[in-house]
């Protein structure tokens, strides 16, 4: 799509739902991701032609349940460069909806621009009767060339929503209204095809951070360890015997350890493994409780996934407790 006198979005597709093919115009689940590419989800979608000069790359084509590192590390590369191409008003990146949430915070640490970036996805494929991936791209490039959009960190945009990426989370399993941030909110709305914003995350953000896309590259492993009834140390052990560098407990309630778990976490957090507190609720903020735990980092009001991002790159910073402390009080 060639308009000069229209602003210059780069539209980069990784796969997902949006990019995905059903047997039939009625089936929702049981598709195959990735299955369209980025030209084929904008050949599909010609009023983007009206609100913008449109550029595509392929990034990857996969279901975002099948994200790695690898990927993560190109897609952060090819975001900033075109960030830093001058003739780019913004940057809206195609993603599968369940592992949006880890991959957009992860951009919002450490990519380097105000231009804005938009993650959008969809939750029904391209081929159902009701796809919602056609306007959710659609809104997602409005956004991108809106002025207020500038130096909001990394957005999602999906549903007639505009989420910051540090805050949303997917909250249903099949419901186009999934994306949620259930304690801070939405930043602002599309209505009548015009995006309006009502508000922005106070948290450092792409230019605020001490990340950088070097801090992509090599990423320590960190393991997601879940609170149950009846729980040991089994797996915990066997994380840190896999050469885990941290551990993102996934607690009952604030954080909560069962009792036969907190051996495994302080031993792993003696030999200098990082421990942090998270919640499986799914809402809250995870702060301080058990004096016993004072060795652990609490995650704040970040969810497991994203508490395990962070403490991904914190680790390409640092291995000691406080400073790393520090790093999840301030993002």
């Amino acid at each position: 799509m060639t308009n000069p006198k229209l602003p210059k979005v780069a539209i980069l597709a990784t796969g997902g739902t949006i990019a995905g093919k059903a047997a039939s115009s009625t089936a929702t689940t049981g598709y195959v991701p990735g299955s369209a590419t980025v030209a084929d989800i904008v050949d599909s979608v010609p009023a983007l032609a009206e609100i913008a000069e449109i550029v595509t790359e392929q990034v990857s084509n996969i279901g975002s349940e099948d994200m790695t590192d690898d990927i993560w590390e190109k897609l952060t590369e090819i975001s900033q460069k075109y960030l830093d191409d001058d003739s780019i008003a913004g940057v809206v990146i195609t993603h599968g909806t369940d592992t949006l949430e880890e991959t957009g915070f992860l951009l919002n640490l450490v990519l380097s621009s105000d231009k804005p970036v938009i993650l959008v996805g969809s939750m029904r494929p391209a081929t159902a009767i009701s796809a919602d991936g056609p306007m959710n791209i659609i809104e997602a490039v409005k956004v991108a060339v809106c002025p207020e959009a500038k130096g909001k960190g990394v957005l999602a945009v999906m549903n007639d929503e505009i989420h910051g990426l540090r805050d949303v989370t997917k909250t249903n399993t099949t419901n186009v209204d999934t994306f949620q941030s259930r304690l801070f909110g939405a930043l602002g709305m599309i209505t009548g095809g015009t995006p309006y914003f009502f508000k922005q995350s106070v948290k450092p953000h792409t230019t605020q951070t001490e990340f950088s896309l070097q801090d992509v590259k090599d990423l320590p492993r960190v393991d997601i360890i879940y609170a149950h009834a009846n729980q040991d140390s089994t797996l915990i052990d066997a994380a840190v015997a896999a050469g885990a560098k941290g551990i993102v407990y996934a607690g009952m309630g604030n954080g909560s350890i069962h009792k036969n778990a907190f051996s495994g976490l302080e031993s792993a957090a003696n030999k200098g493994v990082l421990v942090v507190r998270s919640s499986r609720t799914g809402s809250g903020l995870v702060v301080d409780s058990n004096s016993e735990w004072q060795n652990f980092i609490n995650a704040g009001s970040l969810n497991p996934q994203k508490a395990r991002v962070l403490l991904q790159l914190a680790l390409k910073k640092t291995s000691d407790l406080e400073e790393a402390r520090r790093i999840f009080e301030t993002y």
